[in-house]
């Protein structure tokens, strides 16, 4: 039976990955590492907690106690690190706590890892540390082209610093050490049990509340848009098949304004669920600073390499997600309340 360590797994595409992996598999077992910060919610994993093959700690990927404890306790075999600080509005306010996590944080399971892999001068057989990225990382594109694996890096912001700074030290340790690990690089997730800070569910659930749509900008900047799912299968995929020491871009070629997106999301509630929701509540406010106008992935080297391609379409999936959102209010009331509560007051002040 093969172990995971999935750091993180209580977030949005954590929790969609460990539910994936564990439906998929019988023979492999979970350990969820997650510091349940505003964006963890155990809610995300109920239909599991009880699974056998699962196990939630509560812990910080900083705590190389707690890190080292679980890796002398069990015999790891892959690492799956979601754990990030990843809200680029914080990162404006906060950088340095960007950079204990999502830098520091990922030193500190790499050294846990390389300590219990190793194997001599070389590693043990069937380990794996693969790096949970994003594209942002490369910065923006003008009109035209495409992110591949080896377009520079060039962020933007202090969490894609914090981000790309944590890619180059995984990819140190294949360099310096050899120690066997994968980084991939995905383009915006949506789906379910998307914290609502960022752009779809905010959307979805400001329009069940009839508050303002708040736009950055002119609303032009553009995202590639892949649907939750289809992340897993790669990230799974990468785990089982990628080249040791390789970068795979994740991206689905399904681009999009976000004023495109909030009007689809009007329209969709206004027609199926709510009639009375109008796009006069769509109101620009002062763009985010440092903001990329867009991001766009060439998936082609996973998709010859390894055989994945995305296979939800954002027509499809942007459906299935605010469906979602609309049969799951509680989970949305829930996760609203408290924490998230004041800080949507910090930063949409008077929408």
């Amino acid at each position: 039976m093969k172990t995971y360590l999935v750091t993180g797994g209580a977030g949005f595409i954590g929790s969609n990955f460990v539910k994936y992996m564990l439906e998929k598999y019988d023979d492999i077992s979970i350990i969820n590492l997650d510091k349940l910060t505003y964006a963890g919610n155990l809610e995300n994993l109920d239909s599991v907690k009880d699974d056998k093959n699962y196990t939630f700690v509560h812990g910080d990927i900083c705590d190389s106690t707690l890190v080292e404890k679980i890796f002398a306790d069990h015999d790891i075999d892959y690492v799956v690190n979601f754990a990030a600080e990843s809200h680029v509005d914080r990162s404006i306010r906060e950088p340095e706590v960007f950079v204990k996590t999502n830098i520091l944080g990922t030193v500190t399971l790499l050294n846990a890892a390389k300590n219990a892999w190793a194997d001599g001068d070389s590693f043990k057989s069937g380990k794996k540390f693969l790096q949970v990225a994003t594209d942002e990382v490369y910065g923006a594109l003008g009109s035209t082209g495409f992110f591949t694996e080896t377009t520079p890096l060039n962020p933007h912001s202090p969490y894609s610093a914090s981000k790309a700074s944590a890619d180059l030290v995984v990819k140190s340790y294949y360099d310096t050490y050899k120690m066997p690990i994968n980084i991939t690089r995905c383009s915006n997730n949506y789906g379910p049990y998307q914290f609502p800070e960022k752009l779809i569910p905010l959307m979805i659930n400001n329009c069940l509340n009839h508050k303002k749509l708040p736009i950055y900008g002119d609303g032009l900047n553009v995202r590639d848009w892949l649907y939750v799912e289809d992340h897993c299968k790669a990230i799974d995929i990468v785990i089982n098949k990628g080249v040791l020491g390789e970068v795979y871009n994740v991206g689905g070629h399904n681009e999009r304004t976000n004023i495109q997106i909030i009007e689809t999301v009007i329209d969709y509630i206004n027609k199926n669920v709510d009639s009375s929701v109008d796009r006069s509540l769509m109101e620009f406010v002062e763009d985010r600073k440092g903001h990329d106008r867009r991001y766009a992935i060439d998936p082609a080297k996973i998709k010859a390499e390894l055989g994945w391609e995305p296979e939800t379409c954002f027509e499809d999936g942007i459906v299935l997600t605010i469906e979602w959102y609309v049969k799951n209010k509680k989970w949305m009331e829930n996760v609203t309340s408290g924490a998230y509560q004041n800080y949507y007051n910090e930063y949409y002040k008077g929408i």
